[in-house]
């Protein structure tokens, strides 16, 4: 599924009846053969602010799964890059792409890092966190960088309502509510609740300042705004 490398629907399937955790421990060794990996495309122009905003010493990717950010560090960081995990097979994948990284493997909303960094990242990892956990994982996060440093993750503008890209994610997230309601372990995947005006309040009261710089290799939509822009909190 997706490419010749990449899940089939079986493994998908098994996946989604996982737990987060174990989820993605089965999916880690064909992950980036999938569209859930980060791009290109978005990390390029990410890179490319937190070059003019940089130089970094010490970064950390959140939630770095197979290390896509990882990389975004490498570029940005003159000090050790650090990436932070649950899942395990993830983690071992990384640890190949990148070996000269910091890999810990532990839960995003009880890091075991205190004041040690300049720059954290994240990447398409704030769907599997309730919208009720996120003020105490921007408070982890806080705690984590040194004052002065930054938190920076891209945002993508919300689909029109009724467009297909609108009703996909509404599709995606039903079935996930569907599938929650009747099985257990859950499996938290849910990307609609992500919304820019709920996260910079979240941010703010964390104890941020929150600037927002359009990604402008992505393009605008038809009224102008920015299809992406790169949050960036400052401790």
């Amino acid at each position: 599924m997706f490419a010749p490398q990449g899940p089939t629907f079986r493994e998908l399937a098994v996946q989604a009846l996982s737990s987060v955790e174990r989820g993605y421990d089965l999916l880690a060794p064909k992950f980036d053969h999938t569209p859930f990996r980060t791009p290109e495309a978005i990390l390029a122009p990410v890179a490319a602010v937190l070059g003019a905003l940089g130089p970094f010493d010490r970064g950390l990717d959140l939630c770095c799964g197979t290390g896509a950010g990882l990389g975004v560090l490498r570029e940005v960081c003159r000090d050790q890059v650090t990436g932070v995990d649950i899942s395990a097979g993830m983690l071992a994948v990384a640890a190949r792409a990148h070996p000269r990284a910091h890999l810990i493997r532990a839960d995003a909303r009880a890091l075991p890092l205190r004041a040690a960094f300049d720059l954290a990242v994240s990447f398409g990892a704030f769907g599997h966190f309730l919208p009720r956990e996120r003020p105490g994982l921007f408070r982890q996060v806080y705690a984590a960088l040194r004052p002065g440093g930054r938190f920076a993750f891209p945002v993508v503008a919300p689909s029109r309502p009724g467009s297909s890209g609108y009703l996909a994610l509404l599709g995606f997230d039903t079935a996930m509510r569907v599938r929650n309601a009747v099985w257990r372990p859950p499996f938290v995947m849910y990307y609609r609740g992500f919304g820019l005006t709920d996260v910079r309040r979240e941010l703010a009261a964390a104890g941020f300042g929150v600037e927002l710089y359009a990604l402008e290799e992505l393009g605008r939509r038809a009224n102008g705004s920015p299809r992406s822009r790169l949050v960036v909190a400052t401790k």
